[in-house]
This record gives C-alpha cells, structure tokens and sequence, in this order.
C-alpha cells in the first residue's frame, strides 16, 4: 500500500459570477446551503474520508473564509452561559484546529490547473486529493471516500464520474474509457469540453479527484509553454498521466450530485439537503407541496404550513445507476 492521502487542496478563488449579484460581497463559498455554508460540506466530507489538511486556494476578498473556521470565544461563551450546548457542537464542526486548514493566494485567475499549482510548495511527495466546493454530492457513501479507496487498490489517479447528456458534454472534462468493470472505469484519454458529437463518451469529470505527486509536474512544464492557452486545465495534466505506470481511473459515485455554483443547482441542493434532514423533511415537504398546488392553481395555499419542527428520519437518498440510467445535474460551468 502507497501513502495515505491526509491533504486536499481546494480552489476557492473564483469570483462566482453565476450567483451575482450575491457574490459581489461575500464569496460564493460562504453562500448558505440550509444552515451551513457550501465550503463546509466539503471540509465535512474531507474529514470522513481522513483528510488532516485542508489546503484553500484564495484570492483577494476572500477573508472571511478564514473567519469562518477561526474561534469566537465571544458567541462561545454566551451560548454556555445560555445553556445552549446542542448549539455549541454546531460550532464546533465549523471552527478548524491550528494547521488544519491552511491558505494559499492565487494571484491571477488563470483555470483550475493553474489554482492546483499555486498549493504545490504544501504537497511533498504524496498523493493529494482536489475538492471542488460547488459540487454537492448526496448519497449513502461520500464520494471521496470511495475516491480514495480506488487509489488503495490501483495506485493511479482517480476521479470521479457521471453520466451527462449530448447537450452538456460541452461543459465538462470528458473521458475515453478503455474498459467499465461495475463502477470503476479505466481511462486512457481525457477531452476538456469537447464540441457537441466530437466526445469519446458521455461521461464526465465532476468535482473530486485524487492524484498523484507527477500531475504537479505536469502542471509544472505547463506554466513555462509559451504555447499555452490562457487557461490551464487540470484535465490535461491529468491526461498526461494515462499513459504512465500509475494510470488514470474513474469511479462513477453513488448519489446525486448538485451544481452549486448556478443558481438552479443551488436550488436543486437545498430542496435534496432539506428534505435529508429529520429536523427539517417534513415541514419542508409539506411547504413544497403547497408551494407547487398553488403556483399550478395560482390560487391560495391549500393550508397554512406549519413552523419547522422535527420529523421522521428522511429515506435514503435516492441512488442513481451511473451506467444504467440517467443522472440529474446541474451544468459545471
């Protein structure tokens, strides 16, 4: 067995133009989704899967970022002093030890490879994870979990899959699988947004990968082609490796993943996040179904919704087949 992957960069220095005009004041990562912000639901993630740091790509404006996580010995103490202990173990899941989450600046917005380059000097020779905060996964078992397990047993590059539509092959990175053995795929070509009819498949790269140390190097000799675009894709550093020893593998995740950084994909989370929580599902159902009678009646509420209270426990998240059916998903744009 190689290293174990402990640390995990995420690039959050974008501008999130999508959610304006919102993101003019506050970054797209600190944007709530139910009662947490959306980078929380990746560092959540990133602890079940044994993840020990946090690595955050930022740029100007993006301070509180570092609040979030940082201690507020002030509300602490009046939470104790109110006897509001379950409100305490709230917080705790949002503030960081010393070292745990560590920052980076990203001087010039230059694409996703360029985002992961700017962290190698904190990646020593180790495989290390890449966590997109827009991408809400929902399901049974954490997607990078899952992630990490396929690199115990292959050692290669892993990253996660989903089946998009012809439509939306245009947004993502798409792979050229040479072989589907149940979920894991193995790749020997990657395309990032190919035009529509050009791709190799209709499965695209959504926001979790695990990779190897050499996909730095990789990104290394890219910033120094006096040929390169003026992005530079992750995809194709990555793509760089299928032909090597350590090869590229796919996994097509279990759940239901949600764009977060559209605002339909936004939408679409916080309906899938509700409706999973006991404290919340059915209260919230209750809100939507009503919601949905009267803008088909355009009419009244059928009934006043009650005030949110606690529920039954939710049923599982849906599951869908990666290979035998279809996945609903926002856009990565």
């Amino acid at each position: 067995m190689g290293k174990r992957v402990v640390k995990a960069i995420l690039p959050v220095a974008g501008l999130g133009t999508r959610l304006l005009p919102a993101t003019k004041s506050i970054p797209k990562e600190i944007v709530t989704l139910v009662d947490r912000p959306l980078i929380q639901y990746a560092i959540d993630e990133g602890r079940a899967a044994g993840i020990e740091q946090f690595i955050l790509v930022t740029s100007r404006g993006k301070n509180s970022l570092e609040d979030y996580f940082d201690r507020s010995p002030h509300l602490e103490n009046t939470l104790l002093e109110q006897g509001k202990t379950d409100r305490l173990d709230d917080l705790s899941v949002a503030t960081s030890a010393s070292g745990e989450i560590v920052y980076v600046r990203q001087y010039e917005l230059l694409g996703l490879g360029h985002a992961v380059w700017c962290a190698r000097k904190l990646i020593a020779n180790e495989p290390f994870a890449v966590m997109l905060t827009d991408d809400i996964i929902v399901g049974r078992n954490p997607c990078l979990g899952a992630l990490m397990d396929v690199h115990d047993s292959t050692g290669g590059n892993v990253v996660a899959l989903m089946e998009t539509t012809p439509e939306s092959v245009p947004s993502y990175g798409i792979v050229e699988p040479a072989a589907i053995d149940g979920r894991l795929v193995t790749i020997t070509g990657m395309v990032e947004k190919p035009e529509p009819g050009s791709a190799p498949s209709n499965l695209a790269v959504v926001g979790r990968y695990i990779l190897t140390p050499r996909v730095l190097d990789h990104l290394d000799r890219m910033q120094l082609d006096p040929d390169q675009d003026s992005e530079i894709q992750l995809t194709d550093a990555i793509a760089a490796e299928t032909a090597t020893e350590n090869g590229v593998f796919g996994y097509l995740f279990e759940g239901e993943r949600h764009d977060c950084g559209s605002k339909a994909g936004y939408l679409n989370a916080t309906v899938a996040i509700a409706l999973g929580r006991s404290d919340l599902r059915d209260a919230f159902l209750q809100t939507l179904t009503d919601t949905v009678e009267r803008a088909r009646s355009d009419g009244p509420p059928t009934r006043t919704p009650n005030a949110l209270t606690g529920g039954t426990e939710p049923r599982n998240a849906r599951l869908s087949d990666p290979i035998g059916g279809s996945v609903n998903s926002a856009q990565h744009g």
